[in-house]
Protein backbone atom coordinates (compact mmCIF):
# COMPACT_ATOMS: atom_id res chain seq x y z
CA UNK A 1 0.00 0.00 0.00
CA UNK A 2 1.06 3.58 -0.55
CA UNK A 3 1.65 6.01 2.32
CA UNK A 4 -1.20 8.46 2.84
CA UNK A 5 -0.84 12.25 2.84
CA UNK A 6 -1.53 15.17 5.18
CA UNK A 7 -0.95 18.24 2.99
CA UNK A 8 -1.34 19.56 -0.56
CA UNK A 9 2.35 18.96 -1.25
CA UNK A 10 2.04 15.38 -0.06
CA UNK A 11 -1.06 14.92 -2.23
CA UNK A 12 0.87 16.15 -5.28
CA UNK A 13 3.69 13.75 -4.50
CA UNK A 14 1.19 10.95 -4.04
CA UNK A 15 -0.36 11.58 -7.46
CA UNK A 16 3.07 11.39 -9.05
CA UNK A 17 4.07 8.29 -7.10
CA UNK A 18 0.80 6.54 -7.85
CA UNK A 19 1.05 7.34 -11.57
CA UNK A 20 4.52 5.78 -11.67
CA UNK A 21 3.14 2.54 -10.20
CA UNK A 22 0.19 2.55 -12.61
CA UNK A 23 2.51 3.01 -15.60
CA UNK A 24 3.78 -0.53 -14.94
CA UNK A 25 0.37 -2.17 -15.35
CA UNK A 26 -0.29 -4.25 -18.43
CA UNK A 27 -2.86 -2.94 -20.89
CA UNK A 28 -5.15 -4.75 -23.31
CA UNK A 29 -3.46 -7.48 -25.35
CA UNK A 30 -6.25 -7.70 -27.92
CA UNK A 31 -8.40 -4.57 -27.50
CA UNK A 32 -11.93 -4.95 -28.78
CA UNK A 33 -13.14 -1.96 -30.77
CA UNK A 34 -16.80 -2.83 -30.21
CA UNK A 35 -16.19 -2.39 -26.46
CA UNK A 36 -14.17 0.80 -27.04
CA UNK A 37 -11.30 -0.60 -24.99
CA UNK A 38 -8.69 2.04 -24.23
CA UNK A 39 -6.44 2.21 -21.19
CA UNK A 40 -7.11 5.17 -18.90
CA UNK A 41 -3.88 7.22 -18.80
CA UNK A 42 -2.07 6.56 -15.49
CA UNK A 43 -1.75 10.28 -14.77
CA UNK A 44 -5.50 10.78 -15.12
CA UNK A 45 -6.31 7.67 -13.07
CA UNK A 46 -3.99 8.93 -10.33
CA UNK A 47 -5.51 12.41 -10.41
CA UNK A 48 -9.05 11.09 -10.04
CA UNK A 49 -8.34 8.56 -7.30
CA UNK A 50 -6.23 10.88 -5.15
CA UNK A 51 -8.91 13.57 -5.51
CA UNK A 52 -11.53 11.05 -4.38
CA UNK A 53 -9.34 10.26 -1.36
CA UNK A 54 -9.00 13.92 -0.46
CA UNK A 55 -12.78 14.36 -0.68
CA UNK A 56 -13.50 11.42 1.58
CA UNK A 57 -15.03 9.29 -1.16
CA UNK A 58 -12.50 6.47 -1.28
CA UNK A 59 -13.98 3.74 0.91
CA UNK A 60 -15.87 1.12 -1.10
CA UNK A 61 -15.13 1.59 -4.80
CA UNK A 62 -16.90 0.05 -7.78
CA UNK A 63 -15.40 0.35 -11.27
CA UNK A 64 -17.95 -0.36 -14.02
CA UNK A 65 -16.27 -1.55 -17.22
CA UNK A 66 -12.96 -1.87 -15.39
CA UNK A 67 -10.98 -3.31 -18.32
CA UNK A 68 -7.48 -4.17 -17.17
CA UNK A 69 -8.17 -2.67 -13.77
CA UNK A 70 -6.28 0.60 -13.53
CA UNK A 71 -8.92 2.62 -11.64
CA UNK A 72 -9.83 -0.17 -9.22
CA UNK A 73 -6.17 -0.98 -8.57
CA UNK A 74 -5.33 2.70 -8.04
CA UNK A 75 -8.11 2.86 -5.46
CA UNK A 76 -6.86 -0.27 -3.70
CA UNK A 77 -3.36 1.19 -3.56
CA UNK A 78 -4.85 4.02 -1.48
CA UNK A 79 -6.44 1.50 0.89
CA UNK A 80 -9.94 1.36 -0.57
CA UNK A 81 -11.94 -1.82 -0.92
CA UNK A 82 -12.36 -2.11 -4.69
CA UNK A 83 -14.47 -4.22 -7.04
CA UNK A 84 -14.21 -4.13 -10.82
CA UNK A 85 -16.86 -5.40 -13.24
CA UNK A 86 -16.32 -6.14 -16.92
CA UNK A 87 -17.83 -8.25 -19.68
CA UNK A 88 -14.43 -9.22 -21.14
CA UNK A 89 -12.85 -12.24 -19.46
CA UNK A 90 -9.49 -11.68 -21.15
CA UNK A 91 -9.30 -8.15 -19.75
CA UNK A 92 -10.21 -9.41 -16.28
CA UNK A 93 -7.41 -11.97 -16.36
CA UNK A 94 -4.97 -9.15 -17.04
CA UNK A 95 -6.56 -7.04 -14.30
CA UNK A 96 -6.13 -9.84 -11.76
CA UNK A 97 -2.49 -10.24 -12.74
CA UNK A 98 -1.96 -6.48 -12.50
CA UNK A 99 -3.38 -6.37 -8.99
CA UNK A 100 -1.21 -9.29 -7.91
CA UNK A 101 1.88 -7.69 -9.43
CA UNK A 102 1.48 -4.50 -7.38
CA UNK A 103 0.46 -6.33 -4.22
CA UNK A 104 -3.18 -5.35 -3.72
CA UNK A 105 -6.43 -7.29 -3.54
CA UNK A 106 -9.25 -6.31 -5.89
CA UNK A 107 -12.33 -8.39 -6.66
CA UNK A 108 -12.76 -8.58 -10.42
CA UNK A 109 -16.13 -9.90 -11.56
CA UNK A 110 -17.29 -11.03 -15.01
CA UNK A 111 -20.62 -9.31 -15.59
CA UNK A 112 -22.65 -7.17 -17.92
CA UNK A 113 -23.03 -3.70 -16.48
CA UNK A 114 -26.81 -4.12 -16.49
CA UNK A 115 -26.49 -7.10 -14.14
CA UNK A 116 -24.22 -5.50 -11.55
CA UNK A 117 -25.51 -5.52 -7.99
CA UNK A 118 -23.80 -4.41 -4.79
CA UNK A 119 -24.99 -4.90 -1.21
CA UNK A 120 -24.26 -1.39 0.02
CA UNK A 121 -23.88 2.09 -1.38
CA UNK A 122 -20.52 2.84 -2.89
CA UNK A 123 -18.49 5.31 -4.86
CA UNK A 124 -18.32 4.50 -8.55
CA UNK A 125 -15.12 5.50 -10.35
CA UNK A 126 -15.30 4.64 -14.04
CA UNK A 127 -14.18 5.38 -17.57
CA UNK A 128 -17.19 4.23 -19.61
CA UNK A 129 -17.21 3.92 -23.41
CA UNK A 130 -17.72 7.31 -25.04
CA UNK A 131 -20.29 5.99 -27.51
CA UNK A 132 -18.14 6.40 -30.60
CA UNK A 133 -18.78 2.85 -31.86
CA UNK A 134 -22.25 2.46 -30.35
CA UNK A 135 -24.22 5.63 -29.78
CA UNK A 136 -25.16 6.35 -26.16
CA UNK A 137 -23.05 3.43 -24.89
CA UNK A 138 -22.12 5.49 -21.84
CA UNK A 139 -25.75 5.81 -20.72
CA UNK A 140 -26.00 2.22 -19.51
CA UNK A 141 -22.95 2.77 -17.30
CA UNK A 142 -24.15 6.11 -15.98
CA UNK A 143 -27.65 4.80 -15.17
CA UNK A 144 -26.23 1.79 -13.33
CA UNK A 145 -23.80 4.01 -11.40
CA UNK A 146 -26.70 6.21 -10.32
CA UNK A 147 -28.59 3.12 -9.18
CA UNK A 148 -25.85 1.80 -6.89
CA UNK A 149 -23.75 4.81 -5.85
CA UNK A 150 -23.98 7.90 -3.68
CA UNK A 151 -20.97 9.51 -5.39
CA UNK A 152 -19.71 8.99 -8.95
CA UNK A 153 -16.48 9.95 -10.69
CA UNK A 154 -16.93 9.43 -14.42
CA UNK A 155 -14.95 10.32 -17.54
CA UNK A 156 -16.72 11.51 -20.71
CA UNK A 157 -15.83 13.07 -24.02
CA UNK A 158 -15.71 16.85 -24.17
CA UNK A 159 -19.09 18.45 -24.73
CA UNK A 160 -21.04 16.05 -22.51
CA UNK A 161 -22.10 18.58 -19.86
CA UNK A 162 -25.62 19.19 -21.18
CA UNK A 163 -26.33 15.46 -21.30
CA UNK A 164 -24.85 14.84 -17.84
CA UNK A 165 -26.88 17.66 -16.31
CA UNK A 166 -30.09 16.33 -17.88
CA UNK A 167 -29.49 12.84 -16.51
CA UNK A 168 -28.64 14.24 -13.07
CA UNK A 169 -31.98 16.09 -12.94
CA UNK A 170 -33.84 12.93 -13.97
CA UNK A 171 -32.04 10.67 -11.48
CA UNK A 172 -31.72 12.95 -8.46
CA UNK A 173 -28.01 13.78 -8.66
CA UNK A 174 -26.01 16.99 -8.88
CA UNK A 175 -22.69 17.89 -10.48
CA UNK A 176 -20.43 19.03 -7.66
CA UNK A 177 -17.25 19.27 -9.73
CA UNK A 178 -16.30 19.29 -13.40
CA UNK A 179 -12.67 19.03 -14.49
CA UNK A 180 -11.51 19.35 -18.08
CA UNK A 181 -8.35 17.65 -19.35
CA UNK A 182 -6.52 16.85 -22.54
CA UNK A 183 -5.15 13.32 -22.39
CA UNK A 184 -2.85 11.35 -24.70
CA UNK A 185 -4.67 8.51 -26.45
CA UNK A 186 -2.13 5.88 -27.47
CA UNK A 187 -2.42 4.09 -30.79
CA UNK A 188 -4.57 1.07 -29.95
CA UNK A 189 -6.20 -0.09 -33.19
CA UNK A 190 -4.88 -0.65 -36.70
CA UNK A 191 -6.80 2.32 -38.12
CA UNK A 192 -4.97 4.72 -35.80
CA UNK A 193 -2.34 6.51 -37.86
CA UNK A 194 -0.34 8.25 -35.12
CA UNK A 195 1.43 6.89 -32.04
CA UNK A 196 -0.88 9.00 -29.92
CA UNK A 197 -3.18 11.98 -30.17
CA UNK A 198 -4.50 14.43 -27.61
CA UNK A 199 -8.20 14.28 -26.88
CA UNK A 200 -10.32 16.52 -24.67
CA UNK A 201 -12.24 14.84 -21.86
CA UNK A 202 -14.40 15.88 -18.94
CA UNK A 203 -14.30 14.29 -15.49
CA UNK A 204 -17.40 14.70 -13.36
CA UNK A 205 -18.02 14.22 -9.66
CA UNK A 206 -21.71 13.55 -9.16
CA UNK A 207 -23.49 13.30 -5.81
CA UNK A 208 -26.90 11.91 -4.90
CA UNK A 209 -29.25 14.61 -3.60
Amino acid sequence: MLVLFNSADEAYSMKRELAIVLEKLEGFRNPKIELEQYVTPPSLASEIVVTAKLMGDLDFIVDLGCGTGILAIASALLNARAVGFDIDLEALKIARKNAKDVGVHVDFVLSRVEDVTVKRKCTVIMNPPFGIQRRHADRTFLFKAMEIANVIYTIHSAGSERFIRKVCIEKGFEITHLWRYKIPLKRTYSFHEKEFKWIAVEVYRLRRL
